[in-house]
């Protein structure tokens, strides 16, 4: 049996070293070579002439290999010691060489690998997926290695390319003499040379060999080839960087974020018409909701559904759109701030602090008992009540915007309650998406390791909470030294300029926004605590910048629920509308339930009558869940199945919230208290 083994492994040696052949030759050579290595079809002295010849064929190319290799050598050497030839000539033709060296050894190793990965399959039960898959696996592993050398081999021979024009070049200026004009350009020539040298990032080369990074087959479509009949040069495609895609196995889309030559400006064209595309759709639809009464976000969000995957499927840096709404969030949370004065926010902060945290446990609660009856894994259970227990900041401060809170003397204004509630639940998400790294691994742990993660998850908690220790002190020394100073000296410096003033309120808060990200707590508490402080300087001031931030923060929202809308799928809402109104009014129902328990334990017996309106605000499923049910997906903690549902469940929450914040309005405001939102 080893002696068959012997034969048929030198048999599949000579295959590849043949002369060519006809396919029909082929076909006899692999027949012959698969009964050899099973024993049958020839007498043992037919298949040891058979064997020898080819082994002698394989070692005659071998050693023509290496005398090759020896001469290119030499020649290397003597190209190196030719004192008649110029640097770039001997750049050019000892690149020339190495890269034939290389050649002769990639094609070596190719036969043997080729070698290998028959014998692996003429050894392999074809009955066994796993092996099968495995042999597949590293087939594919071959070929992206082998892609990525001929890539490498074909960026050196473009390197040779340029060097042969090069010494071309010298080799002329050498015999002629050169005009002033053509000497400038001569040295413009080179300087453009150092520039490209030194700004170009070897990002491939530098991150090939790191861990983690995989080889990916991808396809590249060009604007030109996909949308146009028109026959461009080879040339022209390669410079036409900032309109390729990228699309990978796993259909993932990619576009250009840095080019290799950071010399000549691009734009992403697919960006710029996604943008120009919403902002227009959005008018219509915005007008459409303001006829029938409803809150114009929604015409937004039914602009993103229409030009989303579920629609027209025509926006496609839809990653882009959703950075750039998140925008919308960040300007959206500054004008609350900006509303909420710091005395506002002593007055309420233990309702604050402890309403969101005893909604939170109570929905964790309610959802591992549900989890229980419904055979559940408690990982999903959790995930699945916290995400619900979040409910919409940005949704709810349009819904108070322009409102008056001429609330009784005494009397704590509800507004100010639900803001900060908000605000709080928008600190538990920055929380949860800190501890969901753990609750991943929780899922898979065993009973033994289960006390360590829970020490983990109390470390976390312990962490987040000095954190926010750390932003209120940072925020009182603002408040109390920097401030009023910066405002002023802003106030100064931007009279017959806004520009000066805007620059200045945004950059103030992104440096908000930085701080509490460096220190892991939510983006989003650090943009509205920039409006709380500036909020502090008085009401002529928060005027001001209001008036001048309204209209960034108007265009911004509207693309924050276009990128909403890019996530709603009607049809699987049609689909399984029953289930999924069910499943809703459960939802909002249990959240308002809660809250209106929740908040008649710790308002004060003066203000119980808001707890209906605050409920109502709160009723509704946030806008994240979202972002924290993809991850949740991508980590393998719920299904697509949950996934989808949870998207429509906050879809159709976020439908109900209108008319359910306009009841409790008409029930527990007064007339001319009521908002002119609604």
């Amino acid at each position: 049996m080893k002696a068959t083994g012997f034969i048929s492994l030198w048999t599949l040696v000579s295959l590849p070293c043949g002369q060519v052949a006809n396919p029909a030759e082929h076909e006899d050579v692999v027949k012959h070579a698969i009964k050899l290595h099973r024993g049958k079809g020839a007498v043992a002295t037919q298949r040891k002439q058979w064997v020898l010849e080819s082994c002698r064929k394989l070692s005659g190319l071998l050693r023509q290999k290496n005398v090759v290799l020896n001469k290119l050598k030499n020649a290397i050497r003597a190209v190196e010691k030719d004192a008649g030839l110029s640097d770039e000539e001997k750049l050019f033709q000892v690149h020339t060489f190495e890269i034939f060296q290389k050649e002769l050894n990639e094609s070596e190793n190719s036969v043997f690998q080729a070698i290998h990965g028959l014998q692996r399959a003429l050894q392999g039960d074809y009955k066994d997926v796993v092996n099968m898959k495995e042999s597949s696996r590293q087939r594919l592993e071959a070929l992206r290695e082998a892609a990525i050398k001929e890539e490498m081999e074909y960026v050196e021979l473009l390197a040779a390319e340029k060097h042969q024009v090069e010494a071309l070049k010298n080799m002329q200026h050498q015999n002629k003499s050169l005009s002033m004009l053509d000497e400038i350009l001569e040295d413009v020539r080179k300087a453009a040379d150092r520039l490209e040298e030194e700004i170009e990032e070897h990002a491939f080369d530098d991150n090939k060999s790191v861990r983690g990074v995989n080889f990916e087959a991808v396809l590249r479509v060009e604007e030109d080839e996909a949308n146009s009949k028109r026959n461009a040069s080879k040339r022209e495609v390669e410079d036409d960087l900032g309109l390729s895609m990228l699309i990978d196995s796993q259909n993932n889309q990619y576009i250009l974020t840095k080019p290799r030559d950071s010399t000549i400006p691009r734009a992403d064209h697919h960006f710029i018409k996604d943008i120009v595309t919403i902002g227009m759709l959005s008018l219509p639809c915005g007008w459409l909701c303001t006829t029938i009464g409803l809150p114009t976000m929604f015409g937004y969000i039914i602009c993103g559904v229409l030009l989303g995957p579920s629609g027209l499927n025509s926006i496609k840096s839809i990653v882009q759109v959703e950075t750039l709404g998140e925008f919308g969030v960040f300007f959206t949370l500054f004008l609350v701030g900006l509303e909420f004065s710091p005395e506002r926010l002593r007055k309420v902060w233990k309702i604050s602090l402890q309403g969101p945290c005893y909604m939170t446990i109570l929905m964790i609660a309610f959802g591992l008992l549900w989890g229980h009856l419904l055979q559940i894994r408690p990982t999903q259970s959790v995930f699945i009540s916290t995400c619900l227990s979040l409910s919409s900041t940005p949704l709810v401060s349009r819904f108070l915007a322009g409102s008056v809170r001429a609330d009784k003397e005494g009397d704590i204004d509800y507004s100010s309650v639900l803001l900060g509630m908000l605000v709080m639940q928008d600190v538990q998400l920055g929380l949860f998406i800190a501890v969901m790294p753990t609750l991943i691994q929780a899922g898979v742990s065993t009973h033994s390791s289960i006390f360590k993660e829970i020490l983990r998850i109390l470390i976390l908690i312990g962490q987040i909470l000095f954190s926010l220790a750390a932003v209120f002190l940072l925020c009182l020394v603002i408040k109390t030294y920097l401030i009023g100073p910066y405002y002023r000296k802003l106030h100064t410096e931007s009279k017959g300029n806004k520009e000066i003033l805007i620059l200045g309120i945004t950059a103030f808060i992104f440096l908000m926004l930085t701080i509490t990200e460096l220190l892991d707590v939510s983006m989003e508490l650090g943009c509205f605590l920039a409006g709380a402080l500036i909020s502090s300087q008085g009401h002529m001031v928060t005027e001001e910048i209001m008036s001048c931030i309204e209209p960034i923060r108007d265009f911004l929202a509207i693309i924050f629920f276009a990128s909403i809308g890019l996530h709603v799928f009607p049809t699987f809402v049609i689909y399984e509308l029953t289930v999924l109104l069910f499943l809703t009014l459960s939802v909002v129902i249990m959240k308002f339930v809660l809250a209106v328990f929740v908040l008649s334990l710790i308002l004060p017996k003066t203000s119980q009558y808001i707890k209906w309106i605050v409920s109502a605000g709160l009723a509704q499923v946030s806008e994240f869940s979202f972002v924290l049910g993809s991850r949740a997906r991508r980590a393998g903690i719920i299904s697509r199945e949950v996934y989808l549902l949870i998207l429509s469940v906050t879809t159709l929450s976020l439908l109900l919230a209108p008319a359910l914040w306009r009841a409790a309005i008409m029930k527990c405001v007064p007339r001319p208290e009521r908002r002119s939102s609604t």
